[in-house]
């Protein structure tokens, strides 16, 4: 049976602030095999890795320059060297009414065009024209869906536009679903996968990453699913 990469959630969010380098650096302690983490441009167009268009003091990201950034929040380069080694999916944020031309995906691109960084990385988003301008860059690119989406209708999509994986929600995923994916030679990295039930089931279907806020019972359950020697792939 395949066995998934168990990514933990913006970091390890279990005692440290998400999406920051003590996060990432917990998680590999952990034993996750990655990170999933966000980024968003700042005034100056700096990467900045932060979920929430606004930071915690209500000062919009877009708004501030890289220089002027809490300690906490760390820039991409910085985030990708604190997981050297480490499997990261960057999730791309797209906000209309500060980037309304997608420029951030294609400074996203440029920053990765180091094809040992880019080896290790994949690249995600709600938005497919911004998917579409990192794939047109070379770079693995998966499909965030909601949980609202029917996840077999958009896998022919997925397949069209030259998409390597789906990120579906966990409630919309069952066998059919991975197998139908497998088959289009798409992967499927889950998020958010919290619940041992849930951790179990997508274990079970042969997903290719489970996506978790729930680090340690994840990588204990993935680790002890996998047979001897085995080492879990993208």
């Amino acid at each position: 049976m395949p066995v998934p990469l168990v990514l933990a959630h913006r970091g390890c969010t279990d005692g440290f602030v998400e999406n920051t380098i003590a996060a990432f650096q917990a998680a590999r302690r952990l034993g996750a095999d990655g990170v999933e983490l966000d980024v968003r441009r700042t005034a100056d167009w700096a990467l900045a890795v932060h979920h929430d268009p606004d930071l915690a003091d209500g000062r919009p990201l877009a708004t501030v320059a890289a220089r002027d950034l809490p300690a906490e929040v760390p820039l991409l380069a910085d985030a990708l060297a604190a997981c050297q080694g480490m499997v990261v999916n960057v999730e791309v944020k797209h906000d209309p009414s500060a980037d309304p031309e997608r420029a951030l995906a294609g400074i996203v691109a440029a920053a990765l065009a180091d094809g040992s960084v880019a080896e290790r990385v994949v690249l995600s988003s709600f938005d497919a024209p911004t998917l579409d301008v990192l794939r047109n860059a070379g770079l693995p690119v998966g499909w965030l869906l909601r949980s609202v989406e029917d996840v077999a209708a958009a896998l022919p999509e997925a397949v069209d536009r030259g998409y390597q994986a789906v990120h579906p929600f966990v409630t919309g995923v069952d066998q059919a679903v991975v197998d139908q994916a497998h088959a289009a030679g798409l992967a499927v990295n889950v998020w958010t996968v919290n619940a041992p039930t849930d951790q179990a089931a997508m274990v079970a279907f042969g997903v290719d990453a489970i996506i978790t806020d729930r680090l340690v019972e994840a990588v204990a359950l993935v680790r002890g699913a996998a047979p001897n020697g085995e080492t879990p792939g993208w």
